[in-house]
């Protein structure tokens, strides 16, 4: 029988003869590189460098390395199922983006799949290889605010598959993207506690990992910067789960200077601030105002009700599904990398003083 490789891929010889093709998984074992950038390379992308494409493309035609028809195939064919990842159902932005979604892929005869990452990245990761293995045919995604590495989403781009990314966006990948005026929506509410004759607001915000709480702060700092009021690092806090603004307020409201004004980057954390204020005995608004963020059907429960900024979270679902079956179907395949901004408005309730 005469030999089919050189001595140094004898592995690769025994699957060969066990009729086991190689696959990109190993030839990326092989090689020490991701499945992604084999590939690339396989694809002569112009994103991998020319030694890694001939290394790559050296080792496959070596190991005889053949494409999965019936992957391809999968990845290929028609599919009238969109993935899409958010990052929880508990807040009510996300279930309003889902309806808009929801609504939007019925209309044109698409089904849904939908997952939670729980805002873990290994939950996510998990996500998108579900729906690979589903042959989804677009994937909606708003990234864990715990997500640093975007491989797993290249992996669905390398694909073919379209992705688009809503409020909370990819910073590594340059795709189409929906997101919330969330500079504007922070401006404008900071403005208008300004014009009530509060001076200091803290501002209950997010980590820098997210692009929406980087845009919301600054939309804080410019509109006191607008009315030469001093940005106080000291009423600036990392604050944006229930649980966080537990521990945090009381140790703001103890302090000798309180602030007169909290404007807190969700509903959540802005009710949660209206039930401490409340128990420590101050008025609402005389003593502090309190501003959020979502206009979220518990805005209305709270007493008094929250002054808050509507995301329109319906609207960005439906712009977000528009995009993509859109691409699905290559109407906007011409078109170069679509950025849309869905407005925000102020709603002014009773947790805020009156102008």
């Amino acid at each position: 029988m005469p030999r089919l490789f050189h001595n140094e891929h004898i592995m690769s010889s025994k699957e060969y003869i066990e009729n086991k093709q190689v696959t990109l998984k190993d030839i990326a074992k092989a090689l020490n590189l991701s499945i992604s950038t084999v590939s690339r390379s396989l694809k002569d992308h112009p994103e991998i460098s020319a030694k890694t494409k001939v290394l790559v493309q050296k080792y496959a035609r070596e190991h005889y390395y053949r494409p999965n028809s019936h992957a391809v195939s999968l990845r290929t064919q028609k599919s009238n199922t969109i993935g899409v990842i958010i990052p929880e159902i508990v807040h009510f932005f996300f279930p309003s983006v889902l309806s808009g979604i929801e609504e939007e892929a019925g209309k044109n005869n698409y089904k849904i799949l939908f997952r939670q990452s729980k805002e873990e990245y290994e939950k996510e990761v998990i996500c998108t290889k579900s729906f690979l293995s589903a042959s989804v045919c677009g994937v909606l995604v708003s990234v864990s605010k715990n997500t640093t590495d975007f491989q797993h989403f290249r992996e669905i781009i390398d694909n073919n598959i379209p992705i688009v990314f809503f409020d909370r966006i990819c910073q590594g990948i340059n795709t189409d993207k929906v997101v919330v005026d969330d500079y504007a929506g922070a401006f404008n509410a900071v403005e208008y506690l300004i014009k009530t004759n509060c001076r200091q607001i803290a501002l209950l915000g997010g980590g820098p990992a997210l692009a929406l709480a980087n845009n919301r702060r600054m939309g804080y700092e410019d509109a006191l910067r607008k009315y030469k009021i001093p940005v106080d690092k000291n009423l600036m806090f990392v604050c944006d789960t229930v649980e966080a603004a537990r521990e945090v307020i009381p140790e703001i409201l103890r302090r000798k200077n309180k602030p007169d004004a909290f404007f807190a980057i969700n509903d959540e954390v802005a009710t949660t601030c209206i039930n401490i204020v409340n128990s420590f005995g101050l008025k609402i608004p005389d003593d502090i105002s309190i501003c959020g963020f979502a206009n979220s059907y518990i805005s209305q429960l709270t007493s008094p009700a929250l002054t808050t900024v509507d995301q329109r979270g319906f609207d960005v679902g439906i712009a977000a599904a528009r995009l993509l079956i859109d691409r699905i179907r290559g109407e906007e395949n011409e078109a170069g990398i679509i950025s849309r901004i869905i407005k925000t408005k102020l709603v002014v309730r009773d947790s805020t003083r009156k102008m």
